[in-house]
């Protein structure tokens, strides 16, 4: 039997799975969890086969969560469930050392055979996630100060009040968003936001 528990906000999400895993004879589902602090205690109690994460939660996200369970059990399979495909988030996660990633979109088709693959101890990516990570392998990267600048752009400030939050010149910052922008191939300020949120870079 493979023992598997979900973590998810969403009370529909958990339904959704408990009925997919419900009619597999090879699967049970052992426990829920709404948030990652929750998860972490229902693993430390059940130590199941295969773990479910959602990737955005409140109190703890699911990239938080798997780190701070493999910190303790270091053998932990973790698939990710999200619907964010963005390249940077699934980077992250797989350096978090989860074994999956499906998208919530494809969960009846992908999920199943997700869990068994990663339980057999390979490694599987939605095709999306693949296409995202291929599609931008030769990028730049941003910068932590430009994802520091990008975040407070994100959120509504002009370069003077964005300089005077990180103690830097208005022309530093205008020299850090001309940079932004050329990294992520984007017109104008918000097309950059746009991307850097598909992509994962940044959340709000």
């Amino acid at each position: 039997m493979i023992r598997v528990l979900a973590v998810d906000d969403h009370p529909l999400v958990r339904e959704g799975i408990a009925a997919l895993i419900g009619c597999e004879e090879d699967m049970e589902l052992i426990g829920e969890a709404t948030n990652g602090r929750e998860a972490l205690e229902l693993f430390r109690q059940h130590q199941p086969d295969i773990t479910l994460m959602d990737l955005q939660m409140p109190e703890m996200n699911g990239i938080d969560a798997t780190g701070a369970i493999r910190g303790e059990f270091p053998d932990a399979r973790i698939i990710i469930l999200t619907t964010h495909p963005g390249d940077v988030q699934v980077s992250r996660a797989l350096k978090a050392g989860v074994r999956g990633y499906v998208l919530k979109g494809m969960l009846r088709k992908e999920l199943l055979d997700t869990i068994r693959a990663v339980h057999a101890g390979h490694k599987r990516l939605s095709s999306e996630a693949a296409v995202e990570i291929a599609g931008h392998a030769t990028d730049s990267g941003l910068t932590p100060r430009e994802i520091d600048v990008l975040r407070l752009v994100a959120a509504g400030n002009a370069n003077k009040e964005i300089g005077a939050r990180l103690s830097l010149t208005e022309v530093t910052i205008k020299s850090h968003v001309k940079n932004i922008l050329a990294k992520l191939g984007a017109s104008d300020r918000t097309h950059a936001v746009t991307i850097a949120l598909k992509r994962g870079i940044i959340d709000l």
